[in-house]
């Protein structure tokens, strides 16, 4: 058996362990991570610097695992993270491969994501709040915990408010139990400073932070058009053009929420549509007729006439 088809754990049992030859192609191929990141990389458009991140940390995990089994890591290394951007930018998204990457390096047993906010770690009375908590990290172990708003969590302002209760339990765990549970922490990246600054402890638990950036303008077109695909729809060269127009606009009004704000966006469009092909009584529909988004779709919404969001989108 040649050295390259050999495992380290394999190659660490020779006399001669300092001098083997390790494979890390091969032991990337053998981990089918490349798989996951493939998918990223088809199903998430845009976010370069998260994509190149995300292979940065898989990279640093493989020749971890490597080192753990030549003996020469000593401890499961701190793998919690913090993923900081405005609403709509794929954080929880790209959450779900994450947590597929740590299973299959190792890290994790199971890979499973469990995604909650404060109101499924807090409870609303004294007592409420460490069984919630407990039941949520139970329902992790093993897999990825991903505490969405995270910074919701703490709230000096109000004496009752027992967020604080949740931390020290989140602390312990995250410092104990590190090689059986990863916790992203995720939010607005300026709430998320702050909430470290009053939390300091939770600060030093957190190894990797990623930055999401907010999409181009073209990146948000290629989204929409991806997400009309995925349900049989198209637009017509004219609601391309009034889409990315749309999108001009709406990015300078309040509450924009990236690929969220799109999804919106198009769902009112298929909603005008249907009520338009409704009221052409008589007319003889085409699959074609069907399945295309017009301009008029597009244009009827109030960000071109009342400069207003129609999309709902919670801050």
């Amino acid at each position: 058996m040649s050295d390259a088809s050999r495992t380290p754990n394999e190659l660490s049992k020779d006399n001669n362990t300092d001098d083997a030859l390790i494979d890390l192609d091969a032991e990337f191929k053998a981990s089918n991570v490349q798989e996951v990141l493939d998918k990223l990389d088809r199903e998430l458009i845009g976010l370069v610097p998260v994509k190149t991140r995300i292979r940065e940390i898989a990279a640093l995990l493989l020749v971890g695992r490597v080192r753990q089994h030549l003996g020469l890591s000593a401890e499961t290394p701190t793998l919690h993270m913090c993923f900081t951007g405005n609403p709509g930018t794929g954080k929880t998204t790209v959450a779900l491969p994450m947590a597929e990457i740590l299973h299959r390096l190792g890290y994790v047993r199971e890979g499973h994501l469990v995604a909650v906010t404060r109101d499924d770690l807090v409870g609303q009375y004294m007592g409420h709040t460490a069984p919630k908590t407990k039941e949520v990290l139970k329902r992790a172990m093993g897999g990825v915990l991903f505490i969405d708003e995270a910074y919701y969590l703490y709230r000096p302002e109000n004496e009752r408010d027992y967020g604080q209760e949740s931390i020290e339990i989140l602390l312990q765990v995250m410092e104990n139990q590190r090689d059986d549970l990863v916790v992203i922490l995720a939010g607005y990246k300026d709430k998320i400073e702050r909430f470290f600054h009053s939390n300091p402890g939770m600060r030093s638990r957190i190894a990797h932070h990623i930055d999401f950036p907010d999409c181009a303008v073209d990146e948000l077109l290629s989204i929409g058009c991806l997400m009309l695909q995925q349900q049989n729809y198209q637009l017509s060269p004219k609601a391309q053009a009034a889409l990315r127009d749309y999108m001009v606009r709406r990015r300078r009004l309040p509450h924009f929420a990236n690929a969220r704000s799109i999804r919106n966006a198009l769902d009112r469009a298929r909603l005008r549509q249907a009520n338009r092909l409704f009221a052409a009584v008589g007319a003889k529909l085409t699959i074609q007729h069907v399945m295309t988004i017009e301009a008029a779709d597009i244009l009827a919404s109030r960000v071109f006439q009342e400069g207003l969001p129609d999309d709902n989108t919670a801050p």
